[in-house]
């Protein structure tokens, strides 16, 4: 019964924004279908962070399928005490690719478009970042996600190399 709760709590401290609606439209033997994509990113600014891709004919009916998307695949990434990321880090995904750097303390979030988004939703606070190839939103989010999932911790990398971490110094 408690861990229900303990479920219920995490879930209510995801925020959600909206990136993209776009109006897409399916041709069909009579005429033109028209229905809504919904590119949502989610987060708890808190190392934890998603995005999600959801369809429908009407927007309300695409953002929730999107959310629902966006917890599936969300992650979870390791951030300093500085609010930034463990080392610099490139992500793709499709022909959009994205360069992620650890920026000095105070300097805020440096990126544009969905990256911004998706990173001020993971709770970094200090990173610059640089989207090249291609000004797709919703391959541009999937470029940063792979780019956080792919970070390591010194630990994880004295771990993976059987060592002590104070050998990796």
């Amino acid at each position: 019964m408690k861990r229900k709760n303990i479920k219920n709590k995490e879930e209510n401290n995801w925020e959600e924004k909206v990136v993209q609606v776009k109006r897409v439209t399916k041709v069909v033997k009579g005429g033109k279908k028209l229905s809504f994509r919904a590119v949502l990113v989610i987060g708890n600014e808190n190392g934890h962070i998603g995005v999600g891709v959801g369809k429908a004919n009407d927007v309300i009916g695409a953002v929730k399928k999107g959310v629902a998307d966006a917890k599936k695949h969300s992650i979870q990434i390791p951030l300093t005490k500085y609010f930034s990321i463990p080392h610099p880090i490139h992500g793709r995904s499709g022909a959009a690719k994205v360069m992620l750097r650890p920026s000095a303390t105070g300097s805020g979030v440096i990126a544009g478009g969905s990256t911004r988004t998706v990173l001020e939703l993971a709770g970094i606070r200090n990173i610059l970042a640089k989207q090249l190839g291609s000004n797709n939103t919703l391959n541009n989010a999937r470029a940063v996600i792979n780019a956080l999932n792919n970070l390591r911790t010194l630990q994880d990398t004295a771990n993976n190399r059987d060592l002590k971490i104070n050998e990796l110094y």
